[in-house]
């Protein structure tokens, strides 16, 4: 559609997705009313930002679904999708930030599509401690936020898949999948020969967590178009926050899950924010909300300190950093990660071998 869209830094419009449908119980559904009872938007307000709230979704609630037990729930999770994606249509029609508050992680593909109205090419950034690569013939639980990125590259379910209407929603080599490290034996099959970029957990410790958050932005081309950034709260230790579905050990620690999202955030050409997991009905204290909102504030106002870094620049181009540069880590990471055997995104175990994943795609493969 040939719509400019004018970006307004200090906007955010903040919109829920109130749905479990794709998890293996409910909780998730209550997410955005919670982070809103808690003060996320008085929260983003103080930090400076003009606040719009666009409300939220009907509710969508995951169910026993004995007709469907390779891919659980798909009619409500459709229904979820189609609810969401206008109004992420209209949110980055505004050129404010859309800040999407979802219970399921398969939210994303509504954000991706309703950004895709305006933005042709876009990437994802998929910030997850599990690479959600099931497909239905391989997920041992039918839950489908286990195959996100499959439905996202057009090999996962059909219904969803065909969500839009000329799959792939994002290509393979414009997918960063960043702090993952529960897999699948059928995932890490696939991973060995995809072009998708991948930054597990490890390399992001061993790396630096801010420098391979700007090596995965280089590495999907970032600098040359919009992206999607989702993040998955299970990404973080759970000894810092267990309030999800899939706690365990290992994961990111918080301080290394801010440096990662504060590199992500503050890039001028983020086209929208998916926070995904957290489970108000594993929070009755409500700790784990304000824990979260805390995050949030602080890597989100990241976006004003890159706007006033900028017009520090244009004052004095010498001195100041560009908004949307993504300097190279003086370090590059190997191309391959090994993956330890642990629980994989359906929550089952995973009954796989540690396995070396070589990155085979080009780093600077152009964008077709």
């Amino acid at each position: 559609m040939a719509v400019k869209v004018t970006r307004q830094t200090k906007n955010i419009v903040l919109l829920g997705s109130a749905t479990s449908a794709a998890a293996l119980h409910a909780g998730h559904e209550r997410a955005p009313a919670a982070l809103r009872a808690a003060g996320i938007t008085d929260r983003l307000k103080g930090a400076g930002f003009h606040v719009t709230d666009h409300g939220d979704t009907a509710t969508y609630l995951s169910q026993p679904d004995d007709e469907h037990p390779r891919a659980r729930n798909v009619s409500a999770i459709l229904k979820s999708l189609n609810d969401l994606r206008p109004r992420v249509e209209v949110a980055v029609k505004s050129g404010a930030l859309p800040l999407i508050l979802s219970g399921d992680c398969i939210s994303v593909l509504a954000v991706i599509a309703g950004t895709r109205r305006y933005y042709r090419n876009v990437s994802l950034i998929y910030v997850d401690r599990d690479a959600d690569l099931n497909v239905p013939a391989t997920t041992p639980s039918g839950c489908v936020d286990g195959m996100v990125i499959s439905q996202v590259i057009g090999r996962g379910a059909p219904e969803l898949v065909r969500f839009w209407g000329e799959p792939p929603l994002v290509r393979e080599p414009d997918i960063a999948l960043f702090g993952f490290e529960r897999l699948d034996a059928p995932e890490i099959q696939y991973l060995v020969a995809s072009p998708l970029r991948r930054h597990a957990s490890l390399e992001v410790s061993t790396l630096g967590a801010a420098a391979a958050a700007r090596l995965a932005l280089e590495r999907v081309h970032a600098a040359r178009h919009e992206f999607i950034l989702h993040f998955d709260v299970d990404t973080i230790s759970s000894e810092e926050f267990p309030w999800t579905n899939f706690p365990g050990a290992g994961g990111l620690s918080l301080d290394e899950v801010r440096d990662s999202l504060r590199v992500f955030v503050s890039q001028q050409n983020l086209a929208a924010f998916v926070v995904a997991g957290y489970n108000p009905d594993l929070d009755a204290d409500g700790v784990g909300a304000r824990k979260l909102i805390d995050l949030l504030a602080d890597v989100i106002a990241t976006r004003l300190e890159a706007t006033n870094a900028a017009a520090a620049g244009a004052a004095d181009p010498v001195s100041a950093p560009s908004v949307t540069s993504i300097p190279s880590p003086d370090t590059a990471p190997t191309p391959s990660a090994e993956i330890p055997s642990t629980v994989g995104s359906d929550g089952e175990s995973a009954g796989a071998s540690p396995t070396e994943l070589p990155d085979t795609s080009e780093p600077d493969a152009s964008h077709s």
